[in-house]
């Protein structure tokens, strides 16, 4: 990937743990490294067509200077979450924020704090059985692209399954969407629940009824289980109505532990 590179910009700005940092504030160097395709720019000479340094620069000084952080890692997250959402372009940035002057009683060119930010692509499956279920899947995809850090990219269409686990209960209705987030899996997942808890979701029965269902069943080529979430969804290769949906978005969507197309999978279910 391409990349456009603003190094040690000097921006005088009020962050610091210590009152007298707040008060007096002092200076500070940013820079940022934002990965994009500039193929196209480049090609046609087009400002238009590119992501302007200038434009970016202007961002980061105003994020510096409008807000008062006790950390320097306040700011880099600020500065990187602006940029990834009005550049859209941009695919990941790396922010560096340099402290030249840090109160630390000894000597040091610097302190510095760098992250790395980008979009990630993630896959939800959506599910209700109590209710107005149309109305509970509409809701949520509704409030998942209402969230600025989520851009809905594709919805399937709902079907009707019949329940899984034993537990007599009504059809469910089921769907899948893809996003672009730049969300991490765990916040994605909180703010999932934030959701379901909307919608009057109860976590009584194994496998029973509910308002709304919301799982993350693959984020990007990711790889993870702890307590609260495993990636990809354990259950996902089994399951024919988180496939049916999903193949209909992502068909060619490869599965990073199987190895095999989301089309394949739904074929090996038989």
């Amino acid at each position: 990937m391409d990349k456009i590179i603003i190094k040690d910009l000097e921006i005088f700005a009020n962050h610091g743990v210590m009152p007298e940092e707040n008060a007096l504030g002092q200076k500070f160097l940013v820079s940022a490294v934002m990965q994009c395709d500039t193929r196209a720019a480049g090609m046609s000479d087009d400002i238009t067509r590119s992501v302007n340094y200038a434009d970016v620069c202007k961002l980061i000084s105003s994020e510096m200077q409008k807000n008062t952080f006790k950390l320097i890692e306040a700011a880099a997250e600020r500065i990187a979450e602006a940029v990834l959402l009005k550049y859209k372009t941009v695919r990941e940035i790396t922010v560096t924020v340099k402290k030249p002057w840090a109160p630390i009683a000894m000597s040091a060119d610097t302190v510095a704090v760098e992250i790395t930010r980008g979009r990630h692509t993630a896959f939800i499956a959506l599910g209700s059985n109590i209710d107005d279920k149309r109305a509970h899947l509409n809701g949520a995809v509704g409030e998942i692209a209402a969230n600025k850090r989520c851009a809905l990219k594709k919805v399937s269409d709902f079907i009707v399954t019949e329940p899984v686990g034993g537990v007599e209960q009504d059809d469910f209705l089921n769907g899948c969407i893809e996003i672009e987030t730049l969300l991490t899996p765990h916040e994605l997942l909180d703010f999932l629940h934030e959701i379901e808890n909307a919608h009057g979701r109860e976590r009584t029965v194994h496998w029973g009824p509910r308002t709304l269902d919301l799982d993350i069943i693959m984020y990007d080529d990711l790889i993870m289980s702890d307590e609260t979430l495993t990636i990809p969804h354990i259950e996902m290769t089994n399951r024919r109505f988180v496939l049916e949906p999903l193949v209909q978005i992502a068909p060619y969507a490869v599965h990073p532990i199987e190895k095999k197309t989301i089309s394949a999978l739904l074929k090996a279910l038989g």
